[in-house]
């Protein structure tokens, strides 16, 4: 399943914006997957932490390929070598193992959280072990799907948006005023800020400086 969006949301972004408007045009539609299930989501995207895209993929496959169905009880009563063996580090299966503590038990109440605001998702989410701000960001855009997520703690979309409108930093203050701009449809403007970050267009650089060596 990809993230849902159409011309509502596209007409939208190219009246507020002519650079992403030109990058909505050179791109086109972009299908980004997208997990439905929460409990899976929220492992997927700790584990996902400071790794690569071909890693977590690896790891994510490795686990699928283990069990028949990943809940939260599965998950609770799994040795927590076994889930190292699938290229977890330890910290991280502590941390999916106290979640998947928190659901079994009831200490934490999953299904509340389709129904709060972004930042009340965001603040339930972070009160978990291993789910940072970013985190949490990630998992409403790619499991929720919430139309209005742009993240500052994103690194490739700072570079895409530094790219998209020739800025050598984007700061909170420049970040804030795009957000306003692109705002209730950020999610989608943050599918095209990545694609751009990835090459997606040809020509376009990065302006941030260069490190001196």
């Amino acid at each position: 399943m990809y993230f849902l969006y159409g011309e509502k949301e596209i007409d939208y972004l190219k009246k507020k914006d002519k650079k992403l408007a030109f990058v909505i045009d050179y791109i086109g539609h972009i299908n980004r997957t997208v997990d439905t299930d929460l409990f899976s989501a929220v492992l997927h995207h700790i584990i996902a932490q400071q790794i690569s895209t071909k890693a977590q993929q690896t790891i994510w496959q490795r686990i699928n390929d283990a069990y028949q169905e990943i809940n939260p009880e599965i998950i609770y009563h799994s040795d927590t070598d076994k889930l190292q063996s699938f290229g977890i580090t330890s910290r991280k299966a502590e941390y999916i193992k106290d979640f998947s503590k928190k659901i079994v038990y009831g200490e934490f109440d999953l299904t509340s959280i389709e129904k709060l605001s972004d930042k009340e998702a965001i603040e339930a989410l972070i009160s978990l072990k291993g789910v940072g701000v970013w985190t949490a960001e990630m998992i409403l855009l790619f499991c929720l799907q919430r139309p209005n997520i742009l993240s500052y703690g994103d690194l490739a979309l700072l570079r895409g948006m530094r790219m998209v409108y020739h800025h050598r930093k984007i700061d909170e203050t420049l970040f804030e005023k795009y957000r306003k701009r692109l705002s209730p449809y950020c999610s989608v403007a943050s599918l095209y800020f990545w694609a751009v970050a990835g090459g997606a267009v040809e020509g376009m650089k990065d302006y941030a400086p260069k490190n001196k060596k």
